[in-house]
């Protein structure tokens, strides 16, 4: 009985839990990012054979028709400095991976987590938090209008 009842409470939490919400309320980035999990890396790439991390950046924006430079060091001189605390969807998080400065990019889509292209997973999500991204993080950018944001965080129900 207690098997059964204990089972019945962890549904309940898994259901009323903000995982299952999250998904239904999904903003058409977060959608389009979700669809991309688990595509290949592929240096210099910048389709769905597989991405390098600003190529994967490159893609995803060019769904809103925004045009971004070629590369994260490049990416990360484009739009406007944002504090890490005022980030918000579609801005564009930049790492020091290599030791030699900017080397790696992604996109913030909320809740202290980005998507990116990395060499060793290909396209996932990852949080901001994870000790390897919070001692490697860089700076953020601003790319987008605000008419473009509204298009980007656009609910997909």
């Amino acid at each position: 009985m207690k098997k059964v009842v204990l089972s019945l409470l962890g549904s309940a939490l898994i259901f009323s839990s903000g995982a299952f919400t999250a998904y239904a309320d999904q903003t058409k980035l977060q959608s389009e990012v979700t669809q991309l999990v688990g595509t290949p890396y592929k240096w210099g790439g910048t389709t769905v054979s597989g991405f390098d991390c600003s190529g994967f950046i490159l893609y995803i924006f060019d769904q809103y028709n925004l045009n971004l430079p070629r590369t994260s060091v490049s990416q990360a001189e484009a739009g406007i400095y944002v504090d890490q605390d005022d980030l918000r969807l579609g801005d564009l998080v930049f790492f020091n991976t290599s030791g030699r400065g900017i080397s790696h990019a992604g996109i913030y889509i909320g809740n202290d987590e980005f998507a990116h292209a990395s060499t060793s997973r290909g396209v996932r999500i990852s949080k901001l938090s994870e000790s390897y991204y919070k001692n490697r993080y860089v700076t953020a950018r601003r790319v987008i209008s605000q008419e473009d944001y509204v298009q980007m965080v656009g609910s997909m129900n």
